[in-house]
């Protein structure tokens, strides 16, 4: 299949599926991202395959993996007979996780789209039980939470091929429904994982696709929902979250490793500040979120410019005429961007103390 482009596998089956009149079954599509998984991301696949909901469509997306991870998702749908509709997808160039679900969200049809993640794994029943949870609701909700368990990679696969593993926890992310203004949102940032999200098909309409650059939906895409029809937590665990997969804590060996994930965070947070001010303005909150982004946009924009100034004495300007930004957090971005040297000691410590 050429890159870039999608492929239908639409599947005959004899399964009766709902009236289209039938309110209370909605067409779900099922928005599964991946980038870089190869080792896990068949068992992402298995659990969404294995979903019980109809009617389903199920989009399968390869964010231009540099490893084996479309090979592997070819291999996992191939033998597919099952009643859901499949959509696979491969990019041709990395789109990082925003601009990628905002493509499939694009590319789908259904008027609930739940979010998966390559590394984790759906229960059977995640679909069904957020159309419960959604038409309990009058299905006025634009984004509905789910719990998730924590569980360890099994050091040995089972015989049908999948890591099943061992849970390791409950994971119970900020209860949403307490965020019903913008004075909520703005008091205290909910913690949310966006691996177990599902949102309205109309929410994403209203906002429109999310800009390219942004290091995750998650926050982007409860802001909109606090700013339209609100937000829910189901307090049930439908996604199995896998300890150590991409979203996990990164360690790092050296101080140039460090500062180059600073680097791509500051990047990152300069796009979802953007698109909290784009966002804002569709629901009428502009100048309520421009005060309240001030203080991060100016630690976003001094770490940007002290890494990217050339030499030092600009670097040091830098450090010396910046306002609005705590001195304890400009030396550290001053030290890491002019002087890297002075905290190779502390990475090479930390190194031997881990081994």
């Amino acid at each position: 299949m050429p890159q870039d482009s999608a492929q239908d596998h639409a599947n005959d089956h004899d399964h009766a599926e709902p009236s289209a009149n039938d309110a209370s079954r909605p067409l779900v599509s099922m928005l599964l991202i991946a980038y870089n998984q190869a080792n896990v991301v068949a068992d992402a696949v298995a659990g969404a395959l294995a979903q019980t909901y109809s009617p389903l469509e199920i989009l399968i997306s390869d964010d231009c993996s540099t490893d084996g991870s479309w090979a592997a998702i070819e291999a996992a749908v191939r033998d597919y007979r099952g009643p859901h509709r499949l959509v696979l997808n491969r990019n041709e160039q990395n789109a990082g996780i925003s601009a990628h679900l905002s493509k499939l969200a694009a590319m789908s049809q259904g008027a609930l789209l739940v979010v998966a993640a390559g590394d984790d794994v759906p229960v059977p029943e995640r679909c069904a039980r957020l159309v419960d949870c959604w038409n309990a609701l009058g299905q006025r909700v634009d984004l509905i939470a789910s719990d998730l368990v924590e569980f360890e990679s099994a050091a040995v696969s089972t015989d049908a091929g999948h890591d099943v593993g061992h849970d390791v926890g409950r994971i119970a992310p900020t209860d949403l429904g307490q965020y019903r203004h913008f004075d909520d949102w703005a008091r205290e940032r909910p913690w949310v994982v966006g691996a177990s999200h599902a949102w309205s098909r109309r929410l994403f309409e209203r906002f429109g696709p999310m800009l390219p650059g942004a290091m995750a939906e998650d926050q982007i895409m409860t802001f909109r929902a606090v700013m339209s029809g609100g937000a829910y937590s189901l307090r049930e665990p439908l996604v199995r979250y896998r300890r150590g997969g991409l979203s996990g804590k990164k360690r790092f060996r050296t101080v140039e490793q460090f500062v180059a994930r600073v680097k791509l965070t500051t990047a990152f947070g300069l796009a979802e500040s953007e698109q909290f001010q784009r966002d804002a303005q569709v629901a009428g909150v502009a100048e309520p979120m421009r005060a309240l982004l001030v203080p991060k946009l100016a630690r976003e924009r001094y770490a940007r410019d002290v890494f990217a100034a050339a030499g030092f004495g600009a670097k040091l300007a830098l450090l010396l005429r910046t306002p609005d930004v705590k001195m304890g957090f400009k030396i550290r971005m001053f030290l890491y961007a002019a002087c890297p040297c002075v905290y190779r000691p502390f990475f090479a410590l930390r190194s031997l103390l881990k081994r």
